[in-house]
């Protein structure tokens, strides 16, 4: 079974919005029972919450439902359980190479590098500064990196 985890700071906004439209694609493709998926945030901020309402209503849109979800915090045992650990921008990624033993580091990737057509490496934070247009604008880098993603796991491991 092929394990991805996706990763954002308070695990409320960017990683669940990965996970459902992961979960969503794969669902479309067939493949649901070949792929776990989970997410976490790097802080512990919105532990036990579910996603953020915007998020929601955004994925909502698009016939994603994320309500179900909780957030939670990455926890060390991740590295060892997950093939594909999945950070949003930049400073998640740092921080997850800085806690992640050296032999399970190349399991982290930025996860807008499985989107190489689009110029940013960072799916930028929503939650602040987005307004309903950021969350529109994150789930198109995410499903674009999904793609990727799929085509990746497909290449690798189906």
């Amino acid at each position: 079974m092929i394990k991805v985890l996706f990763v954002c700071t308070g695990n409320i906004c960017r990683s669940p919005s990965a996970e459902g439209v992961f979960q969503h694609l794969l669902t479309t493709e067939n493949l649901i029972d070949k792929v776990q998926l989970d997410s976490a945030g790097t802080d512990a901020y919105h532990v036990g919450e579910a996603p953020d309402r915007r998020s929601q209503k955004a994925a909502l849109k698009r016939g994603i439902d994320l309500s179900s979800q909780r957030a939670r915090q990455v926890k060390h045992a991740d590295f060892d359980t997950f093939t594909y650990i999945l950070a949003m921008d930049s400073s998640h990624y740092q921080h997850l190479r800085a806690v992640c033993p050296k032999d399970k580091q190349y399991k982290i990737h930025l996860f807008l590098d499985f989107a190489p057509e689009l110029t940013t490496r960072d799916v930028p934070d929503p939650y602040y500064t987005g307004g309903d247009s950021g969350f529109e604008h994150v789930l198109d880098l995410i499903e674009a990196a999904s793609q990727g993603l799929l085509a990746d796991i497909r290449h690798h491991h189906l």
